[in-house]
């Protein structure tokens, strides 16, 4: 049995506009300590489906139908209590611009003691050793427990809100951009460290980003979103040398590489559609330089046409790159 299902997940958001259409029938599993990620353009809906796993939407967003299965359990149907049981405990999150979330009057220690106690029945100072820890885990010197956020470098922070999303030993981690903020050569200790711990623990995490290169050094099997769909999903190897829908090749096309010849980025002409009022068929459509009339009145399913590679197109290319 797969650790986490997503079967045909609809979620809207309304607006005086209208519902704006954020995810709509997204479907995908995970293993139990696998590594996904979710890649795709500002809005596509890969936070989305996050907060939507964890019931963590606002007022104005709704769950209209498909079902998130975590260990055989339906999320969807758990109540607000139930689902305090599982955030955090089962299922934990780092959320985006993290290092920023830390309450500045707290010293961190104890921030990530209170979540401990929240959900596990331990002392004070078992949970205050856990914390030191999980400090260690991450590459924090424990000692830095008892200062504030301020006093940290954002590395620092960025590393002591893992180290809290791991405190309750999870089966399940999101990280949603946690490295974006950092330079690069922090973003790929962060990104080395996260691996580890993962693989230690035998933790299954969820990664979401627009830079799918980030992506590339952390999951197993990568989902690209484009306006609330998954339109292809495979393991990292196969998306990046045979993407198979017109929008991974053109993200495969956009940026440049450290090896061979310089090259011409490619473009994609117009913009993500208006989720006010998606348009017809094919979300992609407008864009797409393969489009076809039957692409315009049909919307296509998420098919395998190799296995394990998943794409929703009417034309899938099979390119390779």
């Amino acid at each position: 049995m797969a650790l986490l299902t997503v079967q045909d997940l609809t979620m809207h958001y309304r607006t005086k506009l209208g519902g704006v259409h954020a995810v709509d029938g997204v479907s995908f599993a995970m293993a139990e300590g696998e590594a996904i990620g979710l890649v795709g353009e500002s809005g596509c809906g890969k936070t989305s489906v996050a907060m939507a796993l964890l019931r963590l939407l606002p007022d104005n967003a709704q769950i209209l139908g498909g079902e998130i299965l975590f260990e055989g359990r339906d999320l969807v149907k758990l109540s607000e209590h139930e689902m305090r049981k599982v955030r955090w405990r089962s299922i934990s999150m780092v959320f985006q611009a993290a290092m920023n979330s830390l309450n500045p009057v707290y010293r961190v220690g104890q921030q990530i003691i209170e979540a401990i106690q929240q959900h596990l029945s331990v002392s004070e100072r078992e949970a205050r050793s856990r914390v030191a820890e999980h400090y260690n885990l991450v590459g924090l010197d424990p000692k830095l427990m008892d200062r504030y956020p301020h006093e940290y470098s954002g590395g620092m922070k960025q590393r002591a809100v893992i180290a809290m999303a791991l405190a309750c030993s999870p089966k399940l981690i999101i990280a949603d951009e946690p490295t974006t903020a950092l330079d690069v050569i922090v973003q790929d200790r962060i990104l080395r460290r996260i691996n580890e711990v993962r693989a230690e623990f035998n933790m299954a995490m969820m990664y979401i980003s627009h830079d799918i290169a980030v992506i590339a050094e952390v999951a197993e099997r990568i989902g690209v979103m484009y306006a609330g769909w998954i339109v292809e999903m495979a393991d990292t190897v196969s998306v990046f040398k045979h993407p198979a829908h017109p929008y991974t090749i053109a993200l495969m096309s956009a940026f440049p590489s450290i090896k061979g010849d310089k090259r011409v980025l490619a473009q994609l002409p117009g913009e993500p559609p208006n989720l006010l009022a998606p348009p017809s068929g094919c979300r992609f459509h407008p864009r797409c330089p393969h489009a076809t009339a039957e692409c315009v009145d049909e919307a296509p399913r998420l098919e395998e046409i190799d296995k394990g590679h998943f794409v929703s197109c009417w034309h899938p290319q099979r390119r390779s790159q």
